[in-house]
């Protein structure tokens, strides 16, 4: 591997033996939190061989952004996940690890320091420059993988981005009191709220049950668009955000 980084927003390049060949074209930006004690011990475990994980970058909690990975390649981050149909999401992302310690054991997630956030956003819009990435497809850990990932988590500061020119976004919809649809609820409406669901890009059954894979569709979905009450519940204001994001995704 090149020593000389991809993006000029990392001033290192630390090589990790863990990627492969590609097989799809780039058109996806993977964002995690690393969920462990510090960026060093983040840093170790995605360059040691015998834990077949990696990203293409990483960035500090004070800024500083390393690669591990060379953009070309396929980093093994993403892992058993879905998007738009499509099952490879290493083949076909870049992988951007941010080093956060994650959700606490009371469920609370830490904000993250200001100076990662700019070096995140910088890094983002870096790679957003040079390659072929639509803004809904910025994306979650969680979005991709929903039954198994919870990162970046719900404190991560998607609106700000977005202002940046990074991601997806539209104001969320108020939280207020009224019909809703949780995990035991079958019909119709369940049938059509995972239909835009799945319009949007996450990987749903279309079968009319509000199952647990719907709820953790409906959880990860909150996490990143509605991050004022995760708790898997299609309230109103989820609904209508998952509408207004369907009425302005890009062609």
């Amino acid at each position: 591997m090149s020593l000389t980084p991809d993006s000029p927003v990392a001033t290192q390049v630390v090589p990790s033996p863990n990627h492969d060949e590609r097989t799809l074209p780039v058109d996806a930006l993977i964002l995690h939190y690393t969920g462990m004690a510090s960026a060093g011990e983040a840093l170790l475990r995605l360059c040691n061989p015998l834990s077949k994980v990696s990203s293409h970058y990483l960035v500090f909690e004070e800024g500083r952004v390393v690669q591990l990975v060379p953009e070309a390649r396929r980093a093994w981050h993403a892992g058993v996940s879905a998007w738009e149909g499509v099952r490879d999401m290493n083949s076909r992302s870049i992988g951007i690890e941010i080093a956060h310690p994650g959700h606490a054991e009371d469920g609370t997630v830490a904000p993250f320091p200001e100076a990662q956030i700019a070096a995140v956003t910088a890094l983002c819009r870096d790679i957003l420059g040079r390659w072929p990435i639509r803004a809904d497809r910025v994306l979650a850990h969680s979005d991709i993988a929903p039954e198994r990932k919870i990162d970046p988590g719900e404190s991560f500061p998607w609106a700000a981005l977005h202002r940046d020119g990074i991601g997806h976004w539209v104001p969320p919809a108020p939280i207020r009191d009224g019909r809703f649809f949780a995990e035991g609820d079958a019909g119709q409406p369940i049938e059509a709220l995972q239909s835009m669901f799945t319009l949007y890009g996450y990987d749903v059954p279309v079968n009319g049950t509000f199952e647990a894979r719907t709820k953790a569709v409906v959880t990860a979905f909150q996490r990143h668009f509605r991050p004022a009450r995760v708790d898997g519940v299609a309230d109103a204001s989820t609904i209508t955000t998952l509408r207004d994001l369907l009425a302005a995704k890009p062609a």
